[in-house]
């Protein structure tokens, strides 16, 4: 979580949260009224294919880039109220989560964040954190909007996960055109603007990473098990993967 905090005494750090949530903002904007899935709530995010590639190129600039974006679209396009403050938080997890699983989710972690097209293992493990990204974002935004009593967590949390990773996996094709560019031509990848070194494995990065995994099982499957009470257990994974966060 340092480099999350740590970022705001880099401007060139903060410019690149202001060029995520700009454009962020804009794709939400355009398509806000074109597929709407749950009227004021969510519908089919295009822009879905920025979430995955702005936490990996630009980590945590590009998770609260993410974040701002997504406040920006609801408030210029019409949805802005009280579940916005869980879509803050929602997209700044899922954002954040990119960026820290791909070092940490042993045994699918690499020692760097680099991004490598032609290795299976690259592939494997962008399919995976993305689909656990997405799931967190589902249900942290699901269970604050369940709370409001605006739309059910099993329903919500389902639609976002999927909706978020169906713009994930599209948006490998984003990252494959611009990585090259992004790092090479520009150097703006975050670990370049920030000079920062993949930590030292310790205990922490990975047991942070499989407590988010954790999390996520259990709020995909409360409503699908016999017996478990789906409001607490919804408010037990936001809170595990919040916990698994904090410790990656």
């Amino acid at each position: 979580m340092g480099y999350a905090f740590s970022m705001w005494k880099n401007t060139r750090m903060i410019v690149l949260v202001a060029v995520c949530a700009a454009i962020y903002a804009a794709a939400l904007i355009a398509f806000k009224t074109a597929i709407p899935l749950i009227p004021g709530i969510t519908e089919v995010r295009v822009a879905g294919v920025f979430l995955v590639v702005f936490g990996f190129l630009f980590g945590p600039a590009g998770a609260w880039g993410l974040a701002f974006g997504n406040l920006m679209g609801d408030l210029f396009g019409g949805t802005f109220g009280p579940a916005s403050l869980a879509g803050f938080l929602g997209n700044f997890i899922q954002g954040y989560l990119i960026y820290t699983l791909w070092t940490n989710l042993i045994p699918f972690a690499e020692k760097t964040y680099e991004w490598k097209a032609k290795s299976w293992r690259s592939w494997v493990r962008y399919v995976i954190i993305t689909c656990i990204s997405s799931a967190a974002a589902g249900i942290i935004i699901g269970v604050a909007v369940d709370a409001l009593g605006i739309v059910p967590f099993t329903v919500l949390s389902k639609i976002i996960t999927l909706n978020n990773s169906i713009g994930g996996m599209l948006g490998v094709i984003l990252l494959i055109a611009v990585y090259d560019i992004t790092r090479g031509q520009l150097g703006l990848l975050w670990t370049d603007v920030m000079d920062a070194e993949v930590p030292v494995r310790r205990m922490r990065g990975p047991l942070g990473a499989w407590i988010v995994t954790a999390g996520v099982v259990l709020g995909l499957s409360c409503s699908l098990i016999p017996g478990l009470p789906v409001g607490v257990t919804s408010w037990m994974s936001a809170g595990i993967i919040i916990l698994g966060s904090l410790l990656l």
